[in-house]
């Protein structure tokens, strides 16, 4: 491929020895990998028995290369968010961050989602996990990976990093900044990002990764965790931004990151004071392990922040909305959600425990979306479906991937049972894939139009 003739000239003088080996990588074809979803099935025990010829990525436990000519993109697997399709080395920054279950944790530039995705399946659906997206368009293909893996601990929003900062001061346990940037590491995947590239719009992009990083830094808690990530080789970008943030907030100190699997360290020499303790930050380069490059810093603040101040999210969906959803709840299901229960018109969304007042902020996605309450009738909605394991509905109708049946219920399509059960929900090989109202034989298809297969 044809890369930008100064971004050669500036590798080439920052690796020296090394940049024959580094530029022959984009000899060769793009790296695949996708990250099972551990809410869905056990990763290792699943990957032996996929549809495809996997190997484990070793840096993530949940993640494994697949060869070029599968399409797991475009199995029924993908869809009822069995896994989710990820550049591998991207992998390496939530595996830093390491979210336990119960903490409260902001992924700050979070779309399309595939570290979100990766952050909520670690805190196994518990804790609180904002996702935001400054984007609008963006943030809308975040919101579907969210449903799509089942996340019911996280609430997607749109807003700016300095909107975010004012309300929640002090409020996270851990932060991940996976910094708009250059995207040098991503030339060999998008063409197209080597056309955007100039060393004016390096410096451009470490500008605005350091407005970023000051809403970041007044959002997280004493002893809280910040990881921050790039997708670029730039100096200006990873070592340089960190050595101005280290020295902008002194109460921040570097912990170290794993270097396994090919995994190395930052280069101190790349930053304009030899700052030695970058040296705990990692650099994941596509001529050093399989995948197209990362940098990962991982970093704990010290001073003392104040308890944050601000309200908590109240109940506020009318009784009757909720007694039909109740309803529905005792007619379908096995299981009871318990939570906090907001409407938005006359849908309903179930809180995640420990959640903020959400009032005046763009909320793309509350929570678990619960469904719709129409007249005397509640219309569950196809977040609920994904976020339930299949012994959790009283009726299910289960197809096999590889059935016309499947295929015909993707597209839409309504199917003969012969049955009469109401709602049930459509498993595809035993794993949850969307809802169905089994009336005189005959399932009607609420499968979403947007995401049919065409």
């Amino acid at each position: 491929m044809r890369l930008p003739e100064v971004f050669v000239a500036k590798m080439k003088k920052l690796l020296d020895e090394e940049a024959d080996e580094f530029f022959a990588v984009y000899e060769n074809e793009k790296i695949n990998g996708l990250r099972v979803n551990p809410l869905k099935t056990d990763p290792g025990a699943w990957a032996k028995t996929a549809p495809f010829s996997l190997s484990p990525v070793p840096f993530c436990p949940t993640g494994f290369y697949y060869e070029p000519d599968e399409q797991p993109g475009k199995h029924p697997y993908h869809a009822a968010g069995l896994y989710y399709i990820q550049e591998p080395s991207a992998m390496a920054a939530a595996e830093a961050l390491q979210p336990e279950p119960g903490d409260t944790v902001l992924d700050l530039c979070a779309a399309p989602g595939g570290k979100t995705t990766q952050l909520g399946a670690m805190m196994k659906n518990r804790g609180l996990l904002v996702a935001n997206e400054i984007h609008p368009k963006r943030v809308k293909a975040l919101a579907e990976n969210v449903e799509r893996f089942g996340l019911t601990n996280t609430i997607v929003v749109n807003e700016a990093p300095e909107t975010l900062a004012e309300r929640f001061p002090g409020f996270f346990d851990k932060i991940l900044v996976d910094a708009p940037c250059s995207g040098e590491g991503m030339f060999r995947k998008e063409e197209e990002a080597a056309s955007f590239w100039s060393p004016a719009y390096v410096e451009e992009c470490a500008a605005r990764q350091r407005r970023i990083l000051e809403s970041a830094y007044a959002m997280l808690k004493e002893g809280g965790i910040l990881v921050y990530s790039t997708c670029t080789f730039s100096p200006e970008e990873n070592e340089q931004t960190m050595e101005w943030l280290l020295e902008t907030y002194d109460d921040l100190r570097l912990l170290p990151i794993a270097k396994i699997g090919g995994i190395e360290p930052g280069r101190p020499e790349w930053t304009k004071t030899n700052r030695s303790d970058l040296v705990h930050a990692a650099r994941l380069w596509p001529h050093r392990l399989k995948g197209e490059g990362h940098f990962v810093a991982k970093l704990q603040k010290q001073r003392p922040t104040p308890p944050w101040s601000g309200r908590w999210a109240k109940a506020n969906a009318p009784k009757a909305a909720v007694r039909l959803y109740r309803q529905f709840e005792q007619q379908s299901l096995q299981t009871v959600q318990h939570g906090t229960i907001l409407s938005f018109g006359s849908h309903l969304a179930m809180l995640p425990d420990r959640c903020p007042d959400l009032s005046g902020l763009k909320v793309v996605r509350a929570g678990l979306h619960l469904g719709e309450a129409k007249k005397e009738r509640f219309e569950p909605n196809h977040a609920l479906a994904l976020a339930l394991r299949a012994d959790e509905a009283k009726h299910v109708l289960d197809l096999s991937s590889d059935s016309r049946e499947c295929l015909q219920y993707w597209r839409g399509e309504t199917l003969s049972t012969g049955g009469d059960r109401g709602w049930l929900l459509v498993t595809v090989d035993g794993f949850p894939f969307g809802l169905g109202k089994e009336v005189k034989g005959t399932v009607k298809n609420f499968y979403p139009k947007g995401l049919r297969l065409i």
